[in-house]
């Protein structure tokens, strides 16, 4: 038979009318408005159009276009944003929505949607409060903070903090430190959206205490001390320790005071902490990330952090340091606009607490966990999910082993550090690798991800929460094999 023409494809394409009439449309207006179904109807044939426009061999059947739109409808009713079974080995998976929650911050939040809440009344004066007190007594007693605010990210932490106290004037920075993170956060980019006067300071390798020293002039208001996050030099490198950037900022500070300045004059110094830790993680030894306290201590007069990398708790920015900064914070604009909502407020409230005890805090904060479990805790969950497997998924199809591996923190933390862990690795006999990832996170509602390796397929045990999430990787491995022509 001869192949139509564009033209005659064009008019063999049904109404609107005939396309609703199928059984399997009318079925579903008794659950979605008929309104929408007639709209997904009309972009299911235009899309067709559009195809045999472009010259594609589009199929303009009706039984295409209701599989198109029942595609199209049924997409409407599967969320989005949905859970997922991390099985990487990445700890904190920016993609995947970096920390997980400890369950006691998953009740708070809980508590708060599902009623009203005290987020802007004081009960002891029974009357309007500060959202800003929820936690901030908790994070200076953590951290050894005179003073603390929290906003949206730490991104917005450093846009604030930038904005209120070097608008208009210089900011010093090492050359060193000028990074790019996830999501095109350029430290001169802030500097530049902030009004800032960026100064920057030393070689890429090395920057020394004597090129920040050249670089001071009456109208530089802060040096800025940025974490590199997932960036490192190795080799002949140096900076200089916050430490020494207190004994300048401290001599600058009395010549300033000799001659005639105000508080409002004084040089600061403050550290873009980047991913923020309460506890220093010594399993690490010289790759533990410094704390926070230990920064205030070493003489940082404002520290911004994230609250959902090391801490393990909701996506938050964290400013702490001395009184009179942070109630200058507190007053900018900016303050309002970056502001937390309540059920973050939750979460990061009841995370803090669970760190008034260290231990409790290792046990019960699912990223600590992870992090500091040894590689044999993580080989028995390892092989439990290993036996669910080979239980599970046809012999002739696939071997399913335990190989050692390496987890990584994530998130721009410890990027340096091998983390030893366990993982059940599946090697194909029928099917691949590929086709099988790609149904575990593109097939499912649930989506699976591991990672690949070779033409295997790894599931790291470390990020395995528990045997419910097995559960869903053996589900998952199940359907891929059943689906396959074997």
């Amino acid at each position: 038979m001869a192949s139509q023409s564009p033209h005659d494809k064009l008019r063999s394409l049904p109404q609107v009318e005939e396309v609703l009439h199928d059984a399997s449309l009318e079925a579903l207006t008794e659950s979605v408005p008929r309104d929408l179904v007639c709209d997904a109807v009309r972009t299911s044939i235009d899309e067709a159009r559009q195809a045999i426009l472009a010259g594609s061999d589009a199929d303009t059947s009706i039984p295409s276009i209701v599989r198109a739109t029942r595609m199209r409808l049924l997409a409407l009713n599967r969320p989005s944003l949905r859970r997922v079974v991390n099985a990487s080995g990445v700890i904190i998976h920016t993609n995947l929505g970096r920390s997980v929650l400890a369950p006691a911050a998953v009740q708070a939040v809980n508590e708060v949607a599902s009623g009203y809440s005290t987020l802007e009344y004081d009960t002891d004066a029974m009357a309007r409060g500060s959202r800003h007190s929820h936690c901030e007594q908790l994070i200076c007693a953590l951290t050894g903070a005179e003073a603390a605010i929290a906003v949206n990210n730490n991104a917005a932490a450093v846009m604030m903090v930038l904005s209120e106290f070097a608008a208009g004037h210089e900011a010093i920075v090492s050359r060193g430190e000028l990074v790019e993170i996830g999501g095109s956060f350029r430290i001169p980019d802030i500097m530049a959206q902030s009004h800032a006067t960026m100064v920057e300071v030393g070689a890429t390798n090395k920057t020394h205490l004597f090129d920040y020293v050249r670089a001071v002039t009456p109208d530089t208001a802060m040096v800025l001390k940025v974490h590199p996050s997932n960036y490192r030099l190795i080799g002949f490198t140096e900076s200089v320790a916050i430490s020494e950037l207190r004994s300048l900022a401290d001599d600058e500070n009395a010549a300033r005071e000799q001659a005639g300045g105000t508080s409002g004059d004084k040089l600061l110094v403050y550290e873009d902490q980047g991913s923020g830790a309460f506890m220093r993680l010594t399993c690490f030894g010289d790759y533990a990330e410094p704390t926070v306290s230990e920064s205030l201590q070493a003489g940082a007069d404002l520290v911004s952090f994230s609250g959902d990398k090391l801490l393990g708790g909701p996506q938050a920015g964290i400013i702490v340091g001395a009184k009179p900064l942070i109630a200058r914070l507190k007053k900018n604009p900016l303050a309002r606009a970056l502001r937390l909502d309540k059920m973050t407020l939750a979460a990061l409230e009841a995370t803090l607490r669970l760190y008034l005890n260290p231990e409790n805090a290792r046990r019960e904060v699912p990223t600590l966990r992870m992090l500091t479990e040894t590689s044999d805790e993580v080989r028995i969950r390892t092989k439990k999910l290993a036996s669910m497997l080979k239980k599970a998924l046809p012999a002739d199809a696939c071997e399913v082993s335990i190989v050692e591996e390496i987890s990584r923190a994530g998130g721009g933390a410890l990027p340096m550090c091998d983390i030893p862990t366990y993982c059940v690795q599946v090697k194909f006999l029928q099917g691949d690798a590929l086709s099988c990832d790609r149904h575990l996170v593109s097939e499912r509602l649930v989506p699976v991800v591991g990672r690949l390796k070779k033409d295997m397929l790894l599931f790291d045990g470390r990020t395995v929460l528990d045997e419910g999430e097995m559960q869903e990787i053996v589900c998952a491995c199940t359907e891929y094999f059943e689906g396959i022509d074997r």
